[in-house]
């Protein structure tokens, strides 16, 4: 059944209706916050299992629907990149009506609209044959080369396109940022985008509903809460 025009419109303007109608997925507040934001820099400092990588997945979907492009994810191995792509895929293939493919394969998709999804390695020279993305998503951001940041920052700066990186733990946070501002290029927080600040989200295990400790049994609680001392877990303070 074709998709109603006027609902396909405000699916355009309102990525949190798509997910809701299309996707059969309710995000949380901070998530719903996270797919409206126009930001083009955004900085994610999430906890494990708060849903960040399927929020990424249908962020990239709704721009590959409705902003058409080159949309790349990058991590540091190709099995990670091929971890988010399967989520974008997944998502896909779950879609009602369904998106017309004009190609698919393990690492990469395209949509008969022209837009293209690509999981690559945290690689510079993988990046060649590529120019302007409409989106870079960047999974463990502090673990990818400087090498491939220096080849994808000119893409950035030609395309203005949209960057988001995930930075797991706080004081990961801190050292990525202090380390891009290490790199001479302006402050940390300009270092992508000149004259513009991240639009950052940061959920702790109390934000997300699946790792409150109301919703994890105890013994598991007491790993979970080691975890966050060790930096796996935003810590809550």
């Amino acid at each position: 059944m074709p998709l109603d025009l006027a609902l396909d419109f405000a699916h355009a303007l309102d990525p949190v209706g798509f997910v809701q109608d299309r996707l059969k997925f309710e995000p949380d507040s901070w998530q719903a916050s996270l797919l409206r934001s126009r930001a083009p820099w955004i900085l994610l400092n999430c906890c494990r299992q708060s849903g960040k990588s399927t929020t990424t997945a249908a962020f990239a979907l709704h721009t590959a629907i409705y902003n058409p492009g080159l949309i790349l994810l990058v991590s540091p191995s190709l099995r990670q990149s091929k971890e988010l792509f399967a989520k974008v895929t997944g998502f896909l293939k779950d879609l009602e009506p369904a998106e017309v493919l004009e190609e698919d394969n393990k690492s990469s998709c395209t949509l008969a609209n022209g837009a293209r999804v690509v999981s690559l390695p945290g690689d510079p020279d993988t990046l060649r044959g590529y120019s302007a993305p409409k989106l870079i998503i960047k999974d463990e951001a502090a673990y990818v080369s400087d090498a491939m940041q220096a080849a994808l920052d000119p893409m950035l700066a030609v395309s203005k396109g949209r960057l988001i990186e995930d930075v797991l733990a706080q004081r990961q946070a801190r050292a990525f940022l202090r380390e891009l501002g290490a790199r001479g290029r302006g402050r940390a927080d300009q270092d992508h985008r000149p004259g513009v600040s991240p639009y950052r989200c940061r959920v702790s295990r109390k934000d997300a509903p699946e790792t409150r400790a109301d919703a994890v049994p105890t013994g598991i609680r007491r790993r979970v809460h080691r975890c966050g001392k060790l930096g796996f877990f935003v810590r809550d303070d």
